[in-house]
């Protein structure tokens, strides 16, 4: 009977062992699969262009974006990528309007706008890399992107003073990540140098913690020029305080999950097992 109970143990054991193995391997392949990915945005960015569907890698991944709207973040693995633009509705078949390779680093963001006139056969894709860390408390950060074919290099300037947040940026330039005061702001766009208003932006809110990018989109010749704000990150949730009695985080939670459920089938195993331990050893 002696023997009997040890061989019991140790095929629980054995059991209990490749469960938490198995766990532990799907898990660890999860990790990797989410470390192995990169996000990008799209955005339509040309005045006088339709609405296009956009393919990557031969599939369809957008349906009729519109200026000067854009796509948000979407998640693609790391690598290499081919992107395609047609005018809407299409299957992706024929000649695109747009079409570039595009190549995903681990754990980047990144925005891609198409801009240029196509009446003009200047349209083309501008693909730039994110920095969406989190700023400081009390801070945001800030950054410009120039996306309007005939308007000049502008200088962006608070409103009534001689403060300029960017200088001198030209179309398809970017102004970089600027880190500001969290508030609202009232800004004018302005020739670069110069103290005309071309453009004004009453009100501009950015908020604590967050970042964005301001795009200057349309037409200075038919007064269509206007900015576009984007969120490309949003400021991080407040953290739970730690009382010492619990997990701190939501990561610590999940990752704990795969020892739970191996505690568990050792306990219903074990559960399970014992009242027949318990007869063998009566007979």
């Amino acid at each position: 009977m002696a023997f009997g109970r040890s061989a019991s143990r140790h095929v629980l054991l054995t059991v209990a062992l490749a469960a938490l193995v198995s766990l532990l391997a799907s898990t660890s392949a999860l990790s990797a699969q989410a470390a192995d990915t990169g996000r990008v945005r799209i955005m339509h960015a040309s005045p006088d262009t339709p609405p296009v569907d956009i393919f990557v890698d031969g599939q369809k991944a957008v349906t009729a974006l519109a200026f000067p709207k854009d796509t948000g973040y979407v998640t693609l693995p790391a690598g290499p990528h081919n992107v395609k633009v047609f005018v809407s509705p299409s299957d992706g078949a024929g000649t695109p309007a747009l079409e570039a390779d595009l190549t995903i680093t681990k754990g980047k963001d990144y925005t891609v706008l198409a801009v240029g006139e196509v009446g003009k056969a200047t349209l083309g894709l501008l693909p730039l890399e994110d920095n969406n860390a989190t700023p400081a408390n009390g801070k945001a950060h800030v950054r410009l992107i120039h996306a309007s074919p005939d308007a000049p290099a502008v200088d962006v300037g608070v409103a009534g003073t001689s403060v300029k947040v960017f200088s001198n940026v030209a179309y398809k330039g970017v102004g970089a990540y600027t880190p500001v005061d969290a508030g609202s702001y009232n800004l004018e766009v302005r020739p670069a140098g110069a103290t005309t208003v071309a453009l004004a932006i009453p009100g501009l809110g950015l908020t604590d913690r967050t970042v964005y990018t301001v795009v200057a989109v349309g037409l200075l010749a038919n007064n269509s020029l206007a900015v576009i704000p984007l969120v490309d990150a949003n400021a991080p949730a407040p953290t739970a305080p730690h009382t010492g009695t619990g997990l701190s985080s939501t990561s610590s939670n999940i990752a704990f999950l795969p020892f739970v459920a191996v505690a568990l089938a050792i306990l219903g195993i074990g559960a399970f097992a014992t009242p027949a331990l318990a007869r063998s050893r009566r007979n």
